[in-house]
């Protein structure tokens, strides 16, 4: 069996990330879609900076955690939704405090 050859692509070529996410967001479907999913992404991305600003690694926060490295990945990924009892842990394990705002 032949083994079909990958076509390189100049990443120079393609568009920028922004002129793609500027064009999606004119479609009102996408753009509600997009904005529902804002606040799970800015928690994540809180979650992330934190362990960053730390100096820890996926893999020591796991251990302090007393969970697998992968969990920490599938958390960082968005394809784990933490329970509150979770996120306290986390916020512990992250030296930091767990704070929710609720806002219109």
């Amino acid at each position: 069996m032949k083994k079909e050859q990958t076509k390189k692509v100049n990443a120079k070529s393609l568009p920028k990330f922004s002129i793609i996410h500027n064009e999606l967001m004119k479609d009102l479907e996408f753009r509600k879609e997009y904005d529902a999913l804002e606040p799970e992404y800015a928690l994540i991305n809180a979650i992330i900076e934190a362990r960053i600003k730390k100096n820890i690694s996926q893999k020591m926060l796991a251990k302090r955690l007393g969970t697998g490295q992968s969990a920490i990945s599938r958390l960082e990924s968005g394809t784990y939704n933490p329970t509150f009892k979770f996120a306290q842990k986390l916020a512990k394990a992250l030296e930091t405090d767990l704070t929710f705002t609720f806002s219109k």
